[in-house]
């Protein structure tokens, strides 16, 4: 993986400003540690940090290749799944490669197919090209939105980059925020509306989505989407396609030329990625495989079985681990890591996130690149098979906003009077809603109750699985480690949203047909486990530590967070006990601890980044 980023300005040579794409550069450099690179040439300055996954020494960017006298110089973050299929049709066109990098099929693939070649391609990816001739850049990011990519307009120029820092690197863009970026932090938080980059004139390129840029302006593309069709096949064939699919995938996203490993929480989805994972090395010849389990220090004492997480998962990740025969490695950290690596979290995502689930994972991700530098995981396969509770619940299903995020009105009140007034979180929440299910292809005659499950499916795959993606690419790569995702792959993703409830929900059980399509490939304990999610810490000393954080902030007069929210309000939240009050305001995970550390975490970003409130 890598980091990209880059900047047109129409009215200037840009050999001119070369430090300024170079300190925007810089800022991407734990995505790409082992090199970088620069094409700076009239209007056009582009930037890459590479992270060496395949190929290291025919893979260097910005890579240029001609088209008869057409000069094209790509940089790219992401990874081909498909490359040699690719390359296969394009050597029968008559092209021959210096190399055997994605990056070169890939620019190959644009220099023959124009923007068509989107729909040619396996893979997560955001990456951008500039024409020399024709004066354009083009870009786009890969359908699922695994790999991010931002970008700013200005009246003659245009930014982008892989995160938000990179654009906040370049002096013309400020670390403003209007009333909408502050509804994104206060109302939608951690999750971000798709397209939306919080800071004002910033934007993200939507999954599935390219953009052209020239003199003229900036284009929007939706090159990709989900088609709601009749499913005829039966179930029997159903299972074996979504098998069939699955393995590929998995077989696909082990290629790399450094160390591969998968992270195994012993849950049904990094179970059934590490059996076929290391069962593809035997085949191979590729050794043992090697698998990470993250833990906390005395969680075994203090953990409680709740409607959430059920049970433990150390056990089912020990048994996977004997059954597969990986080598298993348990990554434990303390209380004190953990409420350390909060603000890194915040900085690695440039945004207040999800707190100790993202900083955990960034310490987690930290120790295994010490061995390892592309692991497989499991993200994706509650969105796409129907996981969670608000699938199967009624009173979720019905709930008529985000169900993972149903608490508006509560999180409401911990703002200023002023604040409420502006963003209107309740009106605000209401109309991304009713935006998404407005843009979502529906099906002509189907049933009202199969219709409202397509709409929850199409919610958690623009909005919660985003979240989650954003999560997983920011933390790994805050920690320079590649992680793959096999449950996104779209032609997964194509398939299943199809299949009716009926067939998902199969026996009755959350994932149902998942767990058909894997029988005889894991065994039992684990296959028909009830789900648990990403483990997070239950020691009461994290609780009290974010606690503490939020009454620091509370009584500093010089915090910038107090300006935004009811003080008096929040400071009853700051004395709660968190047991009694540990209904989750966000997902399956965020509730009273998180809840401090969020609120504090927002202080952290708002001082770290020196963001300027414009209402």
């Amino acid at each position: 993986m890598c980091g990209i980023t880059g900047w047109i300005d129409w009215d200037q040579n840009l050999e001119l400003q070369r430090h300024v794409v170079a300190n925007m550069t810089s800022c991407l450099a734990l995505r790409g540690p082992d090199t970088e690179g620069f094409h700076v040439k009239g209007p056009i300055a582009l930037g890459h940090r590479r992270l060496v996954v395949v190929d290291p020494a025919g893979g260097g960017q910005p890579m240029t290749r001609y088209k008869g006298d057409h000069a094209f110089t790509m940089v790219y973050n992401g990874e081909l799944y498909n490359t040699e299929d690719v390359r296969r049709d394009l050597k029968a066109r008559g092209y021959e490669f210096q190399a055997h990098s994605d990056t070169e099929v890939l620019l190959t693939a644009y220099l023959e197919w124009g923007s068509d070649c989107l729909s040619r391609l396996n893979g997560i990816f955001a990456f951008a090209i500039w024409d020399e001739t024709a004066q354009t850049l083009f870009l786009a990011r890969d359908r699922m939105g695994v790999k991010p990519l931002f970008y700013s307009e200005g009246e003659r120029s245009f930014y982008f980059g892989s995160e938000l820092k990179a654009l906040l690197a370049h002096p013309d863009i400020k670390p403003e925020i209007d009333a909408e970026g502050l509804a994104e932090i206060f109302a939608i938080s951690p999750a971000r509306t798709p397209g939306h980059g919080v800071f004002r004139n910033i934007r993200e390129v939507r999954p599935g989505h390219s953009l052209t840029v020239t003199r003229d302006g900036v284009k929007q593309e939706r090159y990709w989407t989900l088609e709601s069709k009749l499913h005829t096949d039966d179930f029997a064939t159903t299972v074996e396609t979504i098998r069939t699919l699955l393995l590929d995938s998995i077989d696909r996203q082990l290629v790399a030329d450094v160390p591969v490993a998968t992270l195994l929480s012993g849950g049904l989805d990094s179970s059934i990625i590490t059996v076929v994972a290391s069962k593809v090395f035997e085949k191979q010849g590729r050794g043992t495989l090697h698998t990470y389990s993250i833990d906390y220090k005395d969680n075994d004492r203090h953990f409680e079985a709740n409607t959430f997480q059920p049970n433990s998962d150390a056990p089912y990740a020990q048994l996977i681990s004997e059954f597969a025969k990986t080598e298993h490695h348990t990554i434990q950290f303390d209380t004190p890591e953990l409420i350390a690596a909060l603000k890194d979290a915040v900085i690695a995502r440039d945004l207040p996130g999800m707190t100790d689930v993202d900083a955990s994972l960034y310490l987690f991700c930290r120790e295994i690149k010490k061995e390892k530098t592309v692991v497989l995981s499991g993200e994706c396969a509650d969105e796409i098979f129907g996981g969670y509770p608000w699938f199967y619940r009624e009173e979720l299903l019905n709930s008529g906003t985000f169900p993972w995020a149903s608490m508006t009105a509560e999180r409401a009140n911990w703002l200023s009077a002023e604040l409420r007034e502006a963003i209107k979180p309740e009106e605000y929440v209401a109309r991304r809603y009713r935006e998404t299910l407005d843009e979502m292809p529906r099906l002509a005659g189907e049933d009202t109750a199969e219709a409202k499950r397509r709409e929850m499916f199409y919610l958690n795959l623009n909005w919660f699985m985003n979240t989650l993606l954003d999560r997983k690419d920011r933390m790994s790569m805050a920690a320079s480690l590649e992680a793959r995702v096999p449950f996104c792959d779209h032609r997964i993703v194509e398939y299943v949203w199809n299949v009716p409830w009926s067939m998902k929900f199969h026996e009755g059980r959350e994932k149902g047909i998942l767990r058909k399509a894997m029988e005889g490939i894991l065994p039992d304990e684990v296959l028909y486990r009830k789900k648990s999610p990403y483990p997070k810490t239950h020691h009461p000393a994290y609780t009290e530590a974010t606690r503490s954080w939020l009454k620091e902030v509370l009584h500093d007069p010089t915090s910038p967070l107090l300006a935004l929210i009811d003080r008096e309000h929040v400071s009853r939240i700051a004395d709660l006990d968190a047991k009694a009050s540990g209904i989750p305001w966000f997902g399956q995970l965020m509730s009273t601890p998180q809840l401090f550390a969020y609120l504090a975490s927002v202080d952290f970003w708002l001082r770290e980044y020196r963001v300027s409130v414009k209402l």
